[in-house]
């Protein structure tokens, strides 16, 4: 049985999210290397890198939404409930892109916060694409209703709400304490 239009939409995109991800995670670890050894146009190259991956899985999510609500509730929501997968709070933070990128930023915390001034400019256009990603996610969960309702995980509270708390939390992670200036900036590629 062929999948709707819609299923193979999300799925394809998300699948372009997570390859995005996993180079993400290749980037960043160049990335601190070369902080290290103090090869620093090799640090600004990884950093523009990341920064591009970031802003094609903010694309990538953006895309993987292009169908109405009613589609979503129909063709994609229930694919994400049991039987079709075993957990009965299945979420994109249960997959190991997610733990490694988290793990990573973690580690990079003190590198972040004590860039070279000749990495300041790459570091700010990383964070604007970064909450330019939170921004995509976050116009994807309204379309969808999480404004009025929790996610599959979290449903005692609006979904909108939990990746609000979550991308403040990942944002301190890469040294964003003030995510309210930085969203404005952040524009969509899609």
């Amino acid at each position: 049985m062929k999948q709707p239009k819609s299923l193979e939409t999300w799925k394809g995109f998300h699948w372009c999210f997570f390859i995005n991800i996993q180079g993400l995670i290749i980037c960043l670890k160049r990335f601190e290397k070369y902080v290290i050894v103090e090869d620093i146009t090799k640090a600004k190259i990884e950093l523009e890198t990341a920064t591009e991956l970031i802003l094609a899985s903010g694309a990538a999510m953006e895309l993987a939404g292009t169908f109405n609500r009613q589609e979503y509730e129909d063709n994609v929501r229930q694919t994400m409930k049991p039987p079709n997968v075993e957990s009965q709070n299945f979420s994109g933070l249960m997959s190991w892109e997610h733990g490694a990128l988290i793990q990573l930023w973690k580690k990079l915390r003190p590198i972040f916060n004590n860039l070279p001034s000749s990495l300041k400019p790459e570091y700010e256009n990383f964070i604007n694409a970064y909450w330019g990603l939170v921004n995509a996610h976050k116009q994807i969960c309204k379309k969808f209703g999480g404004e009025e309702s929790g996610s599959l995980r979290f449903g005692n509270t609006k979904a909108v709400d939990t990746l609000e708390k979550f991308a403040h939390a990942r944002g301190k992670l890469i040294g964003s304490t003030v995510a309210e200036d930085m969203e404005p900036k952040a524009k969509s590629r899609v």
